[in-house]
């Protein structure tokens, strides 16, 4: 069996081998450029940063200690020796977390409402009026680039103590975090539909709610899904300041140095946070995996 491989004369093959290794010589001091200046720009940063790494190492020791102590209980034994003693508040905190978990749901879903509709006006192939969807990207930009621990702490010196001061801080980052996803989901839905409505003489609306609709909203409904997981994280750390739910609670824990509260806290959220995940993570594959099915 013959082959049809092509041997090239040395007059030929010479110059190309020489032009190959003068292109992988170049790709090669380019990459050594590259590290170079990703080390150099390292080191500017830390020292910008004063990243001292003989504090580091001198003061280790008092992280390690922390998280040894928060295992022991006021009697100097482990806190695996007594599970009762270590979670001698579990119905206390556990209503707390389902303060935090109605925060976080409540704001998801507030947050979404208002996502669901300005992503519409956000989308470049739904939103004809330049002036309309430059106004709704920089307002989902405002929402969603402010964090939400000054959002939290500006609506507790409003609103004082409490979750509404939380439910109104994810609910603004929820809404320019959606906003943004939405909107580009629905930048990648397939027009044809949408023209073939408007063709037919039906109205803007009509063509988003008969024709875009249906394609987007079980990405929709995932995206809600990874916020909310999301958002329960974020309700805990608003508490630190004053914004409802577990957080406030695991504050008031540290500050008066209850070191065996502390990690029995944070194994609640921990806890907690690993069911959302699993149950939401579940969910959005579902929905994904059902999309474009009758």
């Amino acid at each position: 069996m013959t082959t049809g491989l092509l041997i090239l004369p040395d007059t030929q093959l010479t110059p190309l081998a020489r032009a190959y290794d003068r292109a992988r010589a170049k790709a090669h001091a380019q990459m050594l450029v590259g590290a170079a200046l990703l080390c150099g720009a390292v080191v500017v940063s830390a020292v910008i940063a004063e990243v001292r790494l003989d504090t580091l190492t001198s003061h280790i020791d008092r992280l390690t200690n922390y998280f040894a102590r928060v295992f022991v209980l006021e009697n100097k034994r482990s806190v695996l020796t007594d599970i009762p003693e270590w979670f001698w508040g579990f119905w206390k905190w556990a209503r707390l977390i389902g303060e935090t978990l109605i925060i976080a749901y409540v704001a998801t879903v507030i947050g979404a409402f208002g996502a669901f509709f300005v992503s519409f006006l956000a989308a470049s192939n739904l939103s004809d009026n330049p002036f309309t969807r430059f106004s709704a990207r920089r307002c989902l930009e405002f929402c969603r680039t402010v964090p939400e621990l000054v959002f939290a702490l500006l609506f507790v010196a409003a609103f004082g103590l409490g979750p509404l001061a939380g439910i109104l801080a994810l609910s603004i980052h929820t809404l320019g975090a959606l906003g943004k996803q939405f909107s580009e989901v629905v930048e990648n839905a397939d027009m044809k539909p949408f023209e073939g409505v408007i063709a037919t003489g039906g109205t803007w609306s009509e063509g988003v709610r008969f024709a875009v609709l249906p394609q987007v909203l079980s990405n929709f409904a995932s995206c809600g899904l990874l916020r909310f997981e999301i958002n329960v994280r974020e309700s805990a750390i608003l508490g630190l300041v004053g914004a409802g739910g577990i957080g406030q609670e695991l504050l008031v824990a540290v500050r008066r140095f209850y070191y065996s509260d502390v990690s029995a806290i944070v194994l609640l959220i921990i806890a907690t946070i690993a069911i959302i995940d699993v149950a939401t993570g579940t969910l959005r594959h579902h929905l994904i995996g059902s999309e474009g099915q009758p």
